[in-house]
């Protein structure tokens, strides 16, 4: 008799701390959905505003570009001249520096994409491991039902 009642004790209590641990669990996945949601809603919010870089920056690259055909234009109209030759090295210049500014931003809002992406996956699959964990974690409702009052 002492033998069942340790033995029913034990596991009671292993069943408890199985029970626990899935809580537990649980648990620190949903905080762990709730941190990277928050990470989501940052990184949505900046994604209008690397957009707009993105664009302003091609812009900008695309007018040093014209800017600099132009003074390439009438250096070839007057080759001799220093001051056309330093003024078009002078575009050039800014023309390479915007062109290199544009490309940062492209990559950069690339990876600001690349970013969600991962962190709406990573969501996913720790909701699917929640629901799992809470599916597997409740009682059968035909045992609850077979209970009486």
């Amino acid at each position: 008799m002492q033998k069942l009642l340790l033995l029913i004790s034990g596991s009671l209590l292993y069943c408890i701390s199985i029970t626990a641990q899935v809580n537990a669990d649980s648990l620190s996945l949903a905080m762990e959905i709730h941190r990277n949601q928050i990470k989501l809603g940052k990184l949505l919010s900046q994604l209008e505003q690397q957009t707009n870089k993105k664009q302003d920056a091609s812009e900008k690259a695309q007018s040093s570009a014209n800017i600099n055909s132009t003074a390439a234009d009438k250096l070839s109209d007057d080759p001799d001249s220093r001051k056309l030759a330093r003024r078009a090295k002078n575009k050039a210049s800014d023309a390479k520096k915007d062109s290199r500014n544009a490309r940062v931003e492209s990559q950069n809002l690339d990876k600001l994409h690349k970013d969600i992406q991962d962190l709406k996956k990573k969501i996913e699959n720790n909701q699917a491991k929640l629901d799992k964990r809470i599916k597997d974690g409740r009682p059968n409702s035909a045992a609850i039902d077979t209970i009486p009052n």
